[in-house]
């Protein structure tokens, strides 16, 4: 019987791993994210941007896209907890990888980072589209911009472009300001109108087209202006997080380096504000900002601490919850004056906005309708960037016992004057019957 549990034992180490992989943004040390590669030359000339996300602790795991050992999941568990898809021209993933499983990567709740550029395949256009972006369909077609275009020794086709139109999100890119433009050379996309949750992070000018540079244009480009975006994000209903960008050539090392100068502007940054941009972008993606927590909720009538199994109508109560927000390195509390709980049954009978302590505690006070039946205390918290707030605790309502009314009702007044008038009336009548009989 030892032996047997020896070797059960020796035989489940290997899976430990596995078993015990789940995302925790307090641990990013413990995230392994894979890379796939067109070449693993891309692994050098794009250091710049590895080297960051490795000294933040992520556990970078590198494949060529092609090779037939690679896989997601084993025995029904995802091994890693991010993807990165610098593999552009790859018509068809090896191993057990395509497109509907990377799909369902994503809505396991895993990250994703997908970089394509003017020799993008069909697969990486699918997996795009899926997303929520649709590309350029004309396959040799690059974003030009005439106006808005990079200044370089060659004056060249003007598809190395200088763009700072960027994302109002302090949560996205970080509080402090990007300076420099950042060097786009690629293709560009538009987004699905049917999909609300994706967003243009970086954006063209409105003077940009998407064409083949090569060519003269015979008719209207399909793209033109700031409905072209260089580089989006989506965030899922299940906060997993997605980054999709048309040019691989942004993340590398040369890019990072370059200094830039925008056509028409005399400021020449010596340093583009490539790395910059994608280092504060990349931490959205992995969850290093913009993730919240929910702890604590508590709701008791006012004047008590203990939590009621059931509440009576009109019972005067209070609710609070603790919300905190990762900070890359700590839980730190959130502040905001937009966070909402519903007292909830078929319909919200009371929407109340929570004020908050600046210390990461949110709380109001209410009556309870005059309705009874199972009610349920509800937030559900959406804002740009930041991961959603979904909170339900449910709890009955009940009638006055019989017993618990007021004896007397103000509203009353009136009809017990009415019989004590009745009452008087029919004394006076009496006592006038009584008076007329003895005489």
């Amino acid at each position: 019987m030892s032996k047997l549990v020896v070797f059960l034992f020796l035989a489940l180490i290997p899976l430990l791993p596995l078993l015990c992989n789940s995302f925790s943004p307090e641990k990013p040390s413990d995230r392994r994210v894979l890379v796939l590669l067109d070449d693993f030359a891309i692994k050098s000339s794009h250091s710049s941007f590895f080297k960051p996300l490795q000294s933040r602790g992520f556990d970078l795991d590198f494949k060529l896209a092609d090779d037939p050992k690679i896989s997601l999941q084993r025995y029904g568990q995802y091994l890693y907890d991010a993807l990165i898809l610098f593999c552009p021209t790859i018509e068809r993933f090896g191993g057990s990888i395509d497109a509907a499983a990377i799909l369902d990567f994503v809505d396991s709740g895993h990250d994703l980072i997908v970089a394509a550029d003017s020799n993008a395949s069909d697969l990486i256009r699918e997996i795009a589209t899926e997303c929520g972006v649709d590309f350029d369909e004309d396959p040799a077609a690059m974003v030009v911009d005439h106006s808005g275009y990079a200044v370089s020794a060659t004056e060249g086709d003007h598809t190395l472009i200088a763009s700072d139109d960027f994302i109002k999100s302090d949560v996205i890119l970080g509080s402090k300001k990007i300076e420099a433009p950042v060097l786009f050379q690629g293709i560009g996309h538009s987004l699905n109108p049917s999909n609300s949750l994706v967003l243009k992070v970086l954006s063209a000018s409105p003077s940009a087209y998407s064409a083949n540079p090569k060519s003269k244009l015979t008719s209207p480009p399909s793209l033109t202006g700031s409905s072209i975006s260089l580089v989006s994000v989506v965030q899922a209903r299940n906060d997993a997080r997605i980054l999709i960008s048309g040019s691989l050539s942004m993340f590398s090392n040369r890019f990072f380096r370059s200094g830039v100068q925008k056509a028409g502007s005399p400021v020449k940054h010596e340093k583009s504000g490539n790395e910059r941009f994608l280092t504060e972008l990349s931490k959205w993606v992995f969850h290093e900002r913009g993730h919240l927590k929910a702890v604590n909720v508590q709701h008791h009538k006012i004047g008590e601490a203990d939590e009621p199994a059931i509440y009576r109508i009109n019972d005067d109560l209070e609710y609070s919850v603790d919300v905190y927000e990762w900070s890359g390195t700590s839980w730190e509390p959130y502040v905001a004056d937009d966070v909402q709980v519903q007292f909830y049954m078929m319909s919200p009978y009371v929407l109340k906005t929570l004020s908050t302590d600046g210390k990461g505690r949110f709380f109001t006070s209410f009556k309870v309708p005059d309705v009874y039946g199972v009610f349920q205390f509800k937030v559900e918290y959406q804002r740009l960037g930041y991961t959603s707030l979904s909170l339900s605790k449910q709890i009955p309502v009940r009638p006055f016992r019989h017993n618990e009314y007021e004896r007397f009702i103000p509203a009353a007044y009136p009809y017990y004057g009415a019989a004590f008038s009745m009452v008087r009336i029919s004394f006076s009548r009496i006592f006038a019957f009584v008076f007329l009989s003895l005489n």
